[in-house]
């Protein structure tokens, strides 16, 4: 028997559940670390569709986990991004069901500007990676917009100096949607902003912008962290209205500057280059105008005077008609006689050609007797197809030399009527006379009295005048 007595498995050890340890671990850590702030590095981030958000803080030893629940996931100004270093301010609780614990963020802000300026040249280099900043994307501004939409604050400095400006320069159609330049609303309502003027329809009850303006004045670089969301910069670059970014001062870059087809180095600069000035426009149009007028006035004398050059180099149209003219009276005078010559030249080949009966007979003579012998040199059976031959040949000539003989007679019938009509004795039918001295053609006064008989030919007979003017009929 031993000295001293065991008591037991377990002894007096009291027993607890998982659920015991797990709900005391629980109410140990929220009590010890009811509210805490933790600054780290923001590892591993998940968003499921719940809309919560999952993450990591670390350091170079250590991983905590955190949730931002929804409502406070939306509200944040800016949002978790791997590798961004944070202070996250919330409570430390455990979740039993994996046995670990875990910070339920309640607000998280970037550490410092340094932070800030790492996660943008972060995001600027994703962005840029993306093709987003090619200047070969960038839309031309157009020359003189009809409606301008201008996307920022209805309550701030930055609308009246754009309006003014517009109003002096060359007054347009203004469309404000107004947004919040700051903030947590101001990425999701400036993308909105854009995304809407894109949706409006052209020439509808709204009409959709043909210019947009991002506006707003100077800033930390927390107060122009909104321009420098991811959300907005992707609005910007999928807008196909024109885009120009006018945020801050000059000194002021935002991601919008990047991928906006035109930044402005302030919202004033912005509607200078909107609009042209249009006292500047007309004044140019007026000496482009006058220009034309001098331009037509100078070409319309040079070309009067060109003209008036080349006239002088042309000839007279009286003298072009002179050549021709004498011409026409030269062969005028010579047709009768040529018709005449023509005719009896006609008449003697129409002579020559005439066909005879004598010569026809001879030819048909001849032919028979070469049908004869060529006759006698053929069979029996053959004469009466040879003289059927003949009697058919014969037919053809003697048809064939009738109808030439009265084409013949016909064509000399013509030219002896041509040569009748162009003779004088027709002129004389028309009442025209000829008239002679001593048997001479008389064409002057002076010829007839010199003349010791006239004589008169007329259409019907002569007439002799003597000198006592008494005519004899010839």
């Amino acid at each position: 028997m031993d000295l001293f007595e065991d008591d037991g498995p377990g002894g007096n050890t009291p027993e607890f559940t998982v659920s015991d340890i797990s709900g005391a671990v629980k109410k140990t850590i929220e009590g010890e670390f009811g509210h805490v702030r933790v600054r780290g590095e923001v590892g591993r981030v998940s968003r499921p569709r719940s809309g919560h958000v999952y993450l990591d803080l670390k350091d170079d030893r250590s991983v905590l986990s955190g949730i931002i629940w929804k409502g406070r996931a939306n509200a944040l100004v800016q949002q978790p991004e791997e590798g961004m270093e944070v202070i996250a301010t919330g409570k430390l609780t455990t979740f039993p069901g994996q046995s670990k614990y875990q910070i339920i963020i309640e607000d998280m802000t970037p550490a410092g500007a340094g932070a800030l300026m790492a996660m943008l040249e972060k995001r600027k280099a994703a962005l840029q990676a993306e093709g987003l900043f090619d200047s070969a994307r960038k839309q031309a501004l157009p020359f003189l917009p009809e409606i301008i939409g201008v996307v920022t604050s209805p309550s701030g400095a930055v609308i009246r100096d754009i309006l003014h400006r517009l109003r002096d320069r060359f007054p347009r159609k203004v469309l404000v949607w107004p947004v919040a330049v700051q903030g947590a609303k101001c990425a999701p309502e400036v993308a909105q902003a854009i995304r809407g003027f894109n949706a409006l329809t052209p020439g509808g009850a709204l009409p959709r912008p043909d210019l947009i303006i991002v506006a707003r004045g100077g800033g930390s670089i927390e107060d122009l962290w909104g321009f420098n969301e991811e959300i907005v910069a992707r609005a910007a670059a999928d807008s196909a209205i024109p885009l120009i970014s006018a945020v801050g001062h000059e000194t002021d870059t935002t991601l919008i500057d990047y991928v906006s087809d035109r930044r402005a180095p302030t919202p004033t600069a912005a509607a200078e280059i909107a609009v042209p000035v249009r006292m500047e426009l007309k004044a140019g149009l007026d000496q482009m105008g006058a220009r034309i007028s001098r331009a037509v006035s100078t070409g319309l004398v040079q070309r009067d005077q060109r003209l008036r050059d080349l006239g002088r180099g042309l000839p007279q149209p009286e003298a072009l008609l002179q050549g021709p003219r004498q011409r026409l009276d030269y062969l005028g005078e010579r047709l009768p006689g040529a018709l005449r010559a023509a005719a009896n030249k006609k008449r003697v080949q129409l002579a020559d050609a005439a066909l005879r009966p004598a010569l026809l007979a001879r030819g048909v003579a001849e032919q028979r007797r070469r049908l004869d012998a060529l006759a006698a040199r053929l069979a029996a059976p053959d004469m009466g197809r040879a003289q059927d031959r003949l009697v058919h040949v014969l037919g053809r000539l003697s048809d064939r030399a009738g109808r030439d003989l009265e084409r013949r007679r016909s064509r000399l019938d013509a030219l002896d009527r041509v040569r009748e009509s162009v003779g004088y004795k027709e002129t004389l039918r028309r009442g025209y006379a000829v008239v002679r001295g001593d048997g001479a053609v008389v064409t002057s006064t002076q010829a007839a009295a010199k003349a010791r008989e006239i004589e008169i030919e007329f259409a019907d007979g002569r007439m002799v005048v003597g000198d006592d003017l008494q005519g004899t009929l010839v």
